[in-house]
């Protein structure tokens, strides 16, 4: 690789290649089955105290993938995963790909206004689904006929005993599951036993082929999807591993053999835990500690108490609250090689004392979904926190934009701009909206604004876009300001973002008010039924007109006082 014009290759760790051969891996299936093969002995997820090794996520997803194809899915089809990180999830994914689908990673936690836009929006032809959500889907299916729905429950693949027990204690003494009716739906259990005694004969996915819709936050109020294809991902992957190395070679030195594990507390629809810990996890032989409900610290602490571990990806909010729970002086940090900070910025104060409680620095990177997502990261072998996004990762060039498109002035900011073999085939069916973000000569704009130094670090300093980012997710001020236009008695909604200690930003919605009896505690409730919860307005106000230029721009940068 030419090093001309970007200093950072200097500044690589011994043992980090510059590029990286994606091609030596032709698709995640390939992936995944060599790590089918290589691991087959090794558990590779843990969830509730029970281990599923490779060899079992082997045999479920090739019985659930023969069920695909059995019930006329085909490749390219695509299918909506609305679960959480339970062991269904891997399962899923893993038999999608292997039947040749296309993967629409789904929040389960969205309302029916958002999940209606999203099923339709990419054209699902099936979904798999925890028990827990059913009810959201009930209320759309109607609008948009999905014609296969898998459920599943939270102890499908815990035994029967500890299944059992795990699927009363969620359904009627926590109460977790609302009242749902799918009569045509199909229990997922039901599911792998049906595939079992099916043939798989499905030619494996090319390179080009797609494998995931990532859906991410629009400009127009609603989401559109990065189409991401085998080979971004592959990318990815292998750009991530070589760039760990460092870290995780330590570990080899310290305990040869010993297997790696990592947390897996971001959630599994998102792309940053989808690569860095399911791929990622499966392509390093790993075994990903499944963590349903991050939220809830003290449970997260106690399982982390239980065993060993390697790696933890977070965003800040999340390494934030885990240094301030009493509890965290009872986990033993002493295994922890690697903590990769991305989705948000990382604080210098949280930085600070996860370092004094852990004994490991954060590495902050940074990435999107345009990207698979990661894009740069901070050397893996650094003993401080640096307060950067680091230096961009092998095969990848950083450029920095001025207004025009052109390179900025040496020392001047500039919009950040990407292109790398990780890099997005497009929006999914909206070539306007990716004619926006793609230069002609194939650089990704991003929308951020950084700098970089001497030595080829960069910085974020700011967002062109007016984008709100929320614990690490992305939220767009047009969909609030849709959702809360549409409410009865509402004039007009601007929204913007607010600096949070917790979340890094919340979202503030300024409205203007056409019926004078409209409440907060109404817009509160309109915003509960139509948006989910990170996207829900902390802060509203009342305003007897939105601040505007000449021309009625709102000007956001007034509201955010």
């Amino acid at each position: 690789m030419d090093t001309y014009g970007k200093p950072w290759l200097k500044q690589y760790p011994a043992g980090v290649a510059m590029d990286i051969d994606a091609s030596a891996v032709p698709s995640l299936v390939a992936l995944m089955e060599a790590a089918f093969v290589r691991h087959v002995h090794r558990p590779a997820f843990r969830f509730m105290g029970r281990a599923m090794s490779y060899a079992a996520l082997d045999a479920w997803s090739r019985d659930l993938a023969a069920w695909f194809c059995a019930r006329g899915l085909v490749p390219g089809d695509r299918i909506a995963v609305m679960l959480p990180n339970v062991p269904q999830y891997p399962v899923t994914v893993a038999a999608a790909l292997r039947a040749g689908l296309v993967v629409v990673n789904v929040n389960p936690m969205y309302t029916p206004r958002e999940l209606e836009h999203q099923l339709r929006d990419s054209g699902a032809r099936a979904v798999v689904i925890l028990e827990n959500f059913a009810a959201t889907l009930q209320v759309v299916l109607d609008r948009v006929p999905i014609p296969h729905v898998v459920v599943a429950a939270t102890g499908d693949l815990l035994g029967w005993v500890q299944g059992r027990m795990v699927n009363h204690v969620v359904r009627r003494v926590r109460k977790l599951v609302p009242h749902w009716e799918l009569p045509a739906a199909v229990p997922f259990r039901m599911a792998l036993a049906a595939g079992r005694d099916l043939p798989l004969r499905v030619d494996e996915p090319g390179p080009d082929a797609i494998a995931v819709l990532q859906y991410t936050g629009g400009t127009t109020g609603v989401s559109k999807a990065a189409v991401l294809l085998h080979r971004h991902l592959v990318a990815n992957v292998l750009q991530c591993e070589a760039w760990n190395g460092p870290a995780m070679s330590r570990l080899e030195q310290m305990s040869p053999g010993e297997q790696p594990v990592v947390v897996c507390a971001l959630p599994l629809h998102h792309i940053f835990a989808f690569t860095c810990n399911l791929l990622l996890g499966m392509r390093m032989g790993a075994c990903n500690i499944l963590i349903p409900n991050a939220r809830d610290i003290g449970a997260l602490l106690k399982e982390l108490s239980r065993q060993r571990f390697h790696s933890f990806p977070a965003v800040n909010t999340l390494f934030n609250a885990i240094v301030h729970h009493p509890d965290v002086d009872g986990v033993d940090w002493s295994g922890l090689l690697l903590s990769v900070g991305g989705g948000m910025a990382v604080q210098q104060t949280t930085a600070r004392l996860w370092l004094e409680k852990t004994g490991c620095t954060i590495c902050e990177g940074y990435g999107l979904s345009e990207t698979s997502p990661s894009v740069t990261c901070n050397p893996t072998d650094t003993k401080a926190y640096g307060g950067t996004i680091g230096l961009p990762l092998p095969g990848t060039d950083v450029r920095l934009l001025d207004e025009d498109g052109q390179p900025a002035v040496p020392g001047q900011p500039g919009e950040i701009a990407v292109r790398g073999p990780q890099v997005m085939a497009g929006y999914w069916q909206r070539p306007d909206e990716t004619a926006k973000v793609m230069t002609a000569d194939g650089y990704l704009r991003t929308g951020d604004i950084g700098t970089m130094d001497e030595r080829g670090y960069f910085r974020v300093v700011d967002r062109k876009k007016d984008m709100i980012l929320v614990s690490g997710f992305n939220v767009y001020p047009a969909e609030i300001e849709e959702v809360i236009t549409q409410m009865p008695g509402v004039l007009e909604c601007a929204a913007v973002g607010m600096p949070d200690a917790k979340a890094g930003e919340v979202v503030k919605a300024v409205v203007v008010k056409k019926e004078p009896s409209v409440t907060e505690g109404q817009i509160r409730a309109w915003c509960e039924a139509n948006l989910t919860g990170y996207k829900r307005p902390r802060v509203i106000e009342f305003r007897a007109e939105l601040p505007k230029t000449a021309v009625g721009k709102v000007l956001r940068r007034e509201l955010r006082g």
